[in-house]
């Protein structure tokens, strides 16, 4: 089972759209649609994550992006932290999880642990 498309509320709109927008950039999900209280990133026109302030944000969620390759790994974490993100994990093995679990760690606007992974 795949999932169609992940959504979370958000407390500043602007301040995590700069936030996604950068980091998942290496990842290769580019914004592709914005609206008045949600900002979607995706491939080929589908939302498959998207931001909005329609809600209240959760507490501290955990999401993981697969990503092709250690260097787009180490992209999206510099990519991250340059655009305000904070550090949860410097990429690197993750021996505890596999041999090859290559992953790095940040912390979004609201506090959320944002993972991109290379196994």
């Amino acid at each position: 089972m795949e999932f169609a498309h992940l959504g979370i509320a958000v407390q500043d709109l602007a301040k995590s759209k700069e936030f996604y927008e950068a980091a998942l950039a290496p990842l290769g999900l580019p914004l592709i649609r914005e609206k008045e209280t949600s900002v979607h990133f995706g491939k080929n026109g589908r939302t498959l994550f998207y931001i909005h302030t329609k809600g209240t944000p959760p507490g501290p969620i955990h999401i993981a992006f697969d990503a092709d390759s250690r260097e787009k790994v180490n992209a999206f974490y510099a990519a991250a932290l340059k655009a305000g993100g904070k550090d949860n994990g410097a990429p690197g093995i993750r021996e505890r999880y596999s041999p090859t679990y290559y992953a790095a760690f940040v912390l979004d606007p609201d506090g959320h642990n944002i993972e991109a992974i290379s196994r």
